[in-house]
């Protein structure tokens, strides 16, 4: 009779990559199960592994063992092994910092223990067993076997526990990683340092790896920006073959480039940026029209005729995505030869451009647009603050002088702008008003204060002129039929408007449109509570409950912007979606395109698709998934290097009190912010004296079962800081004004707050340093500290 051969492992090349001495899969294990039931002997053999040496018949026995252990497999009383009837699930692990996790599935999370978490990465792909709910309603779940290790480098502080050096990983990794070499770093200890891994983290078993880069400590000037790049995964190196192509370039623009593109030389564009702006992607200049509304240029940087499909400066700025924008330095999508030169709009100089010319009518509305490539010359570049002094009527004489002959240019704009302005709003779009803040640094280039940037007119003209952009963009998108990126926020829906309405129930407000609300609808809700103490809250509540908007080939429309359409054009230099989009215009204008809404120039080389735009859907999703990931891994970056300033910032002012106003409630506490320094806190539950209290989610308040203290959203307290901790960016705020119970009976201070305030006196008072009541007798066994032990029952 022939030999039965094993069935093949489709998983033997990674075993072989794994392990010396390599033996069956445990997919291969589970498919020879999956017919009858066997013994570990039978399975042995069913795998070919009956004449198996020693060894390798030990490491198939603790495979087997492991699989138990994960419950994979069940054994019968007689030693029969069969596969385990577990909900199986692949997914990526989302770690949190306070040591669990999830494995990301669309619809339902799998939570991980802190004990599974040991095993793993944040980022790791893994298979996983459900084994039932807690009492949340979260599906839990048991790591059965990692499939893919994605961390290879990690970030943390520099110590040394029980003798032996290791690193305290920072943010969303858990893990203290044991160093095997220290010869070629010489870290203090606090010192910040990525480490490379070089054993991966299993059950009892911590990672291992060695020190590749010291940071500095955490006053080192920058290090918060090195910590936050590190952490979130931000490229931030240009490899040797990105830096050998840049180099090729030349300072301007050649005449050959400028060749077959419309001469935009002699048209008075100009750029409006911030004060510390250095890359000028985008120019404007509009003019009235004789019969009413006006024409309007919209010039951008053409990134696409200098970053060609396939080259290293291609495949670096895809993988970038987007430029990373942090308080002390920019880590740019490009390279500064582009960013900063060959693609920056400076003034008076020559630059190619991707042009959007469009008519506005009277009212406001987009009435016509063409696209063309062109040659242009910025004639000035203003700012912000120049633009509002000047159309207000604040600037100096020196400022009025120079800029006399662009004003009736500005004038122009404004007017657009306002024309524009009417049309947004009766359009419907959402107009949150936000406040950003920025650091200033003093000359030791250490935190003098942080202030909130304010927006003027000459931000919301730039905004609106780009607005109009991209919309002209989105609409030639669709008709021209290739699959392209657009940007697309959902209308809400689900838990998040049930809460929003709840919350806005219990305050008497409505939001209209049913199950469906339109942009109109909140944006009449936002006008309707304008004036009122807590609008600043109500805001906060309605922004929460909107999806985050994303890139994808499927247009469906902007909500927040109320857009049927909406594309990113004006921003290439920093943004990859934007250059996507432009070498899709690229391609048309090259092509010959059937459009009425470009504009081809003769004798322009013509493109094949396969040259400039070689994307079909596919392509686009993944593109679209991976720029929106890199737009939120940036947010993330930079929300955590401000929160790292704000806590250095307030490290040096622990016992000051402010006035505040609540902006989140929790089970645990509130945050509040602190009205003239724009930050945030938290007031632990336990500050708020010796009182249970009842989180009240629906009108997301605290209630006091005993005092009926009330701690709601939006109400206005005074905060003391009462310790600041950087390396986890926690502030912990008490309360000033202790407040009065329901009975008219005034709060105790807690110990905490006490301290804080150098009330609370740590040694026992009275004479002899005894306390008052407490005699100078030995203690009673009863009243010592420690356990008591109980006394059993006769």
């Amino acid at each position: 009779m022939a030999k039965r051969r094993p069935p093949a492992d489709p998983h033997a090349e990674r075993e072989a990559a794994r392990y010396d001495n390599p033996i069956p899969s445990r997919e291969a294990i589970l498919e020879v199960l999956d017919s009858k039931p066997l013994t570990e002997k039978q399975l042995a053999k069913e795998l070919g592994m009956h004449d198996a040496d020693a060894e390798a018949e030990e490491a198939l026995r603790r495979r087997v063992r492991a699989m138990l252990r994960d419950k994979q497999l069940t054994a019968s009383k007689s030693g029969r092994l069969e596969p385990a009837e577990l909900e199986m699930l692949e997914g990526i692990v989302q770690a949190n910092k306070d040591g669990f996790g999830f494995v990301l599935q669309e619809g339902k999370d799998i939570f991980l223990t802190a004990w599974q978490m040991q095993r793993v990465f944040d980022g790791d792909r893994v298979r996983v067993a459900v084994e039932g709910y807690d009492r949340r309603g979260r599906a839990m779940g048991n790591i059965v076997q990692v499939l893919e290790r994605n961390t290879r480098q990690v970030v943390g502080r520099y110590d040394v526990r029980d003798g032996e050096p290791c690193v305290v990983c920072e943010g969303k990794v858990s893990h203290v990683v044991g160093l095997e070499d220290l010869s070629g770093a010489t870290p203090e200890i606090g010192d910040y340092v990525t480490v490379a891994i070089t054993r991966q983290p299993e059950i009892k078993k911590p990672p291992l790896g060695s020190i590749v880069e010291v940071l500095g400590d955490v006053n080192h000037p920058g290090v918060a920006t090195d910590v936050a790049i590190r952490q979130h995964d931000i490229p931030h190196e240009w490899p040797d073959e990105v830096e050998r192509e840049a180099r090729r370039f030349a300072a301007e623009p050649s005449e050959e480039d400028k060749k077959a593109r419309v001469d935009l030389r002699k048209l008075p564009l100009i750029t409006i940026d911030g004060e510390d702006a250095r890359d000028f992607d985008d120019a404007v200049y509009c003019e009235p029209k004789k019969n009413g509304g006006w024409r309007l240029w919209v010039a951008i940087a053409d990134v696409s005729h200098y970053v060609s499909i396939g080259s290293a400066l291609d495949e670096e700025a895809q993988k970038r995505a987007t430029s990373v924008y942090f308080p002390d330095r920019v880590v740019p999508m490009l390279p500064e030869v582009l960013s900063n030169g060959l693609c920056s709009l400076k003034p008076e100089v020559e630059r190619l451009c991707m042009v959007c010319e469009m008519t506005v009518s009277a009212q406001g509305r987009l009435s016509g647009y063409t696209f063309y490539e062109g040659v242009m010359r910025s004639h000035a570049r203003f700012t912000y603050n120049e633009v509002a002094a000047l159309l207000n009527g604040e600037a100096d004489e020196e400022l009025q002088r120079r800029r006399r002959g662009f004003m009736p240019q500005l004038r122009d704009l404004h007017d657009l702008y306002k024309a524009l302005r009417f049309a947004r709003d009766q359009r419907g779009a959402i107009d949150f008003e936000t406040v950003e803040t920025k650091v200033v640094y003093d000359k030791q280039h250490r935190i003098a204060e942080i202030v909130p940037v304010q927006r003027n007119d000459a931000h919301k003209i730039i905004e609106e002129c780009m607005l109009c952009a991209n919309v002209a963009t989105a609409r030639l998108l669709e008709k021209s039929g290739l699959p392209a990126l657009f940007r697309v926020h959902e209308a809400p829906g689900g838990d998040k408007l049930t809460n929003l309405r709840t919350f806005l129930g219990e305050i008497g407000l409505n939001l209209g449109g049913g199950e469906e609300p339109s942009p109109t609808d909140f944006q009449a809700l936002l006008q309707s509570v304008a004036d009122r103490p807590d609008a600043s809250v109500i805001q906060v509540m309605m922004l929460r409950s909107l999806k985050q908007a994303m890139y994808q080939p499927d247009n469906g429309g902007h909500f927040g912007l109320h857009y049927q359409a909406y594309a990113h054009f004006t921003s290439p230099i920093r943004r990859y979606p934007d250059l996507l989009v432009h070498r899709c215009i690229r391609y048309l204008l090259r092509s010959n395109a059937e459009l009425t809404q470009i504009a081809p120039q003769k004798g322009a080389k013509k493109l094949k698709q396969s040259e400039i735009y070689p994307y079909d859907t596919g392509a686009m999703v993944s593109l679209g998934e991976h720029c929106s990931m890199a737009e939120r891994r940036a947010d993330d970056a930079s929300r955590d290097v401000m929160a790292w300033l704000k806590c250095e910032y307030l490290h040096e002012r622990v016992g000051e009190t402010y006035d505040a106003i609540i902006t989140a409630v929790t089970g645990f506490g509130f945050f509040a912010e602190m009205k003239p320094l724009y930050m945030e806190g938290l007031v632990h539950i336990g500050a708020l004296g010796k009182d249970f209290y009842q989180f009240d989610a629906a009108r997301q308040r605290l209630v006091g079962e005993r005092n009926r203290d009330v701690f709601a959203l939006g109400d206005s307290i005074s905060v003391q800081i009462l310790s600041v901790d950087v390396e986890n960016r926690k502030v912990e705020l008490g309360l000033v004004d202790v407040g009065t119970s329901a009975a008219g009976k005034k709060r105790k201070l807690t110990k905490r707050e006490q301290i804080a305030r150098g009330q609370f006196d740590e040694k026992p008072a009275g004479k002899g340093g005894a306390s008052k009541g407490r005699s100078d007798k030995k203690a009673k066994p009863d009243e010592r500290s420690g356990p008591r032990k109980r006394r059993r029952k006769r």
